[in-house]
């Protein structure tokens, strides 16, 4: 059998555990809790051929194996402790409360992965809490890293959920669930204040040097290997949350503990693709001062570097962190420039551009103009016609027509509108994994009808294309789904 193209089984993984069990008092050890009767419920195949593994699933190997009914073999799982700012409030000890690193492979290609197993049951840090995830939290998780990964955002991956008759409370009774995590690392930024806060400085470095050796390889040999990771970590962390701004996507709880050391996305609650467009958009029903709005996302990601900053302060001085920090916002502003150029058939963003642009969404937050949808529509309109069907859709018609001949006649003056007109298609998706299309998908899960999971998995990796067969997919959201909210429970 060819392993490359046809896969591996589980059991073959060849496991590499060493480096995060060296930092004693950094975690326990912990075997994950069975969850009773467990089934497939959704497999991705992209990120098995990420593990070798075969882009079928191996139903049976799964559930025995991420459901904790079975050890895998050569897996040490440990619950990770960390600390965080939550909602701007520091608190001294988290950590994996509901999830175990079951350990990292190395794959043929000799690429490390941590399998991070969430719904596993009670941890020391569980505060109380049973360590379970839920059907909905697992699958919303699953489809969300599926649909950032396919819109070229950095993100943590999925493996497969598995859901089970484990009955939980939350504000009412659910099923539990598992679901296999997958990322290069999972260290966050709480995992250094951590260590910081509680004065265990020789921890700290040896976690630093650690994420120098196997993330930030190219720093080793630099004047000031903690410098230029720390840089590395500051640009990451921007050009992520310009990509998630881009696509009016919302985190929901960037809490320290939820920021990783790679720029990836990761802790996926109560998120959110934002539908009308509103720059104070909450996703989280609980986030009641709108800390985590989505205007508030760029501001948020710098202050929580600055935390960030201060734990690693016996590694650097005042001086480094303040330079490392100064590249944040022309990270973030180059980037978003970048991507606002391309959403908008710019060749680059020129002075006066930015005044045109937000003159559009500010037409979009009087009225609550759908975000996807709007500039979907915008890819399709052609600069050379006077006119866009698109100003049926606006009741201020007279000032999106105003806006129209600005951006017409900029878009003219540049010239080649085919060519940007495409790059517009590749670069506005028609698809995004809405809230109320989860929900739908949920509910039927929750009924056993896993088929709706897979079908909108494959419409979200095509985030770009028309498909005909698809087309609701694409359309405005149902009124019911704004009554929609979305809670950290899980």
């Amino acid at each position: 059998m060819n392993l490359t193209t046809q896969g591996i089984n589980v059991e073959n993984w060849q496991f590499d555990n060493r480096w995060y069990r060296q930092l004693k008092g950094s975690y326990s050890e912990v075997a994950p809790s069975a969850v009773d009767n467990p089934r497939l419920v959704a497999y991705s195949s992209a990120t098995a051929t990420l593990l070798d593994l075969p882009k079928q699933a191996d139903e049976d190997a799964l559930c025995r194996y991420f459901s904790g009914q079975q050890a895998l073999p050569g897996a040490q799982p440990l619950a990770q402790v960390y600390a965080g700012h939550q909602f701007g409030q520091y608190v001294p000890q988290l950590g994996d409360g509901r999830g175990l690193l079951l350990g990292q492979i190395c794959t043929q290609q000799a690429q490390l992965w941590d399998l991070h197993l969430k719904g596993a049951g009670q941890t020391p840090y569980s505060r109380f809490g049973d360590g379970r995830a839920v059907l909905r939290s697992s699958i919303r998780e699953f489809l969300a890293s599926e649909a950032l990964q396919a819109l070229g955002i950095p993100t943590t991956r999925a493996l497969c959920v598995i859901g089970s008759d484990t009955p939980v409370r939350r504000e009412t009774m659910e099923s539990a669930a598992t679901l296999l995590r997958v990322a290069e690392s999972h260290l966050r930024f709480g995992h250094f204040e951590y260590f910081f806060h509680r004065n265990e400085h020789e921890k700290l470095k040896a976690l630093a040097d650690y994420a120098l050796e196997h993330h930030f390889a190219e720093c080793t040999d630099s004047e000031a290997p903690y410098l230029d990771m720390f840089i590395q970590v500051v640009e990451r962390t921007a050009q992520l949350i310009a990509q998630w701004q881009a696509v009016g996507f919302t985190h929901g709880v960037m809490n320290t503990d939820n920021m990783s050391l790679l720029g990836l996305t990761i802790d996926y609650g109560p998120y959110g693709f934002m539908d009308g467009y509103n720059a104070g958009y909450v996703p989280n029903h609980s986030d009641h001062g709108g800390r985590y709005s989505y205007a508030q996302q760029p501001s948020i990601g710098y202050w929580n570097l600055q935390c960030l900053a201060l734990a690693l302060s016996p590694l650097l001085t005042k001086a480094q962190s303040e330079q490392a920090l100064a590249r944040y916002e022309p990270a973030l502003l180059g980037r978003y420039s970048q991507l606002m150029a391309a959403k908008f058939g710019l060749a680059e963003i020129q002075q006066n551009d930015g005044e045109m642009l937000n003159g559009l969404f500010t037409l979009m937050q009087a009225e609550g103009q759908d975000f996807t949808r709007t500039l979907r529509q915008l890819s399709q309109q052609r600069v050379d016609d006077a006119r866009t069907p698109m100003e049926d859709d606006w009741v201020d018609r007279d000032g999106f027509r105003a806006w129209w001949q600005a951006y017409r006649q900029r878009r003219l003056a540049q010239g080649d509108s085919d060519h940007w007109q495409q790059h517009m298609l590749m670069t506005n998706p028609n698809y995004v994994l809405r809230n109320y299309l989860a929900q739908q998908v949920i509910e039927q899960a929750e009924q056993g009808d896993y088929s709706g999971i897979a079908q909108l998995q494959k419409v979200l990796h095509q985030p770009f294309a028309e498909l005909a067969e698809f087309e609701q997919y694409a359309a405005l959201p149902p009124d019911w789904s704004k009554q929609l909210e979305i809670s950290c429970s899980s």
